[in-house]
């Protein structure tokens, strides 16, 4: 059973990209049939067990939840542990009652969403955890592995952290390539303006000057690319307030906490969805 958390997008996206991942999921790994579980007698009924193999935050039972289901409707599945909580070593977390055959087949799927889903949960709640005494928020980014955009942005809270833009249809981000594909941010910014769009404005900037050329502007949301934690303090000092600042580029375990000391309100990691290590879960078959 999920935990209770706001996200940045509603229940049914939320349902379609789980039925989506779960489709493509099935399909890459059964193809038309499973052919070493058809070996098995079809109607015999077994209990499974899945059970953690080290430390992490749960995440990916409603995925597991769908992949059963969509094998066979008549699949029980208890949770023993509650997504979005802590999991020790040898920690069993769910168990699952129904045919051999349907359990086998989705041994494998199952386990890839938990491994990936909870490995993303478990690395935002360490960076959470890590400047919890100082005011920051983490923010992912769009570095996600393809297809799984809305099931990484879910972890990501279940971890603790929160959403930056969905994808390149939910905020304007003026990136450096977008200035000089335009010529001039005036016009560019004019244009917004003209769209409606001006306060859901986000800039990067490489550097002081353009920090400074930004906030003269007006915008509210100014994202400094890459800026060291001297950087950051001198931008803190110039902007004054004016608008939200957030740390993007580099950061890491290592210097999270240097970051955070700056009192920047906002630290966006690529690394949470990115640069994720899989959580090890292993399934074992009981007869009954």
């Amino acid at each position: 059973m999920p935990i209770n958390i706001k996200l940045n997008f509603s229940k049914k996206v939320l349902q379609d990209a789980i039925l989506t991942n779960v489709n493509a999921a099935l399909k890459e790994d059964l193809g038309r049939i499973d052919k070493t579980s058809q070996l098995i007698s079809k109607n015999e009924l077994g209990i499974a067990t899945i059970k953690s193999n080290q430390s992490a935050i749960l995440c990916g039972s409603l995925w597991v939840n769908s992949c059963f289901k969509k094998l066979n409707n008549r699949i029980k599945i208890d949770w023993l542990v509650s997504e979005g909580q802590s999991i020790k070593k040898g920690q069993t977390i769910c168990q699952i009652q129904g045919k051999y055959i349907d359990i086998l087949a989705g041994e494998r799927v199952a386990l890839n969403f938990l491994q990936t889903l909870s490995a993303t949960a478990t690395e935002t709640n360490t960076m959470v955890r890590l400047i919890k005494k100082y005011s920051p928020k983490i923010f992912d980014t769009r570095k996600t592995i393809p297809g799984l955009r809305i099931a990484q942005k879910y972890a990501v809270r279940i971890g603790g952290g929160e959403n930056q833009r969905l994808g390149l249809y939910d905020q304007i981000l003026i990136k450096e390539n977008h200035i000089k594909s335009f010529v001039n941010l005036s016009d560019l910014l004019n244009k917004a303006k003209l769209d409606n769009e001006f306060d859901k404005i986000q800039i990067e900037v490489e550097n002081l000057s353009q920090l400074k050329k930004v906030l003269s502007y007006g915008i509210k949301n100014i994202l400094l690319d890459n800026f060291n934690v001297s950087k950051i303090k001198e931008a803190i000092k110039i902007n004054k307030n004016r608008a939200i600042l957030e740390a993007s580029g580099n950061i890491n375990r290592k210097n999270i906490i240097n970051f955070a000391k700056t009192g920047v309100p906002r630290i966006s990691v690529g690394f949470i969805t990115k640069n994720i290590h899989s959580i090890d879960f292993s399934m074992k078959i009981h007869l009954e």
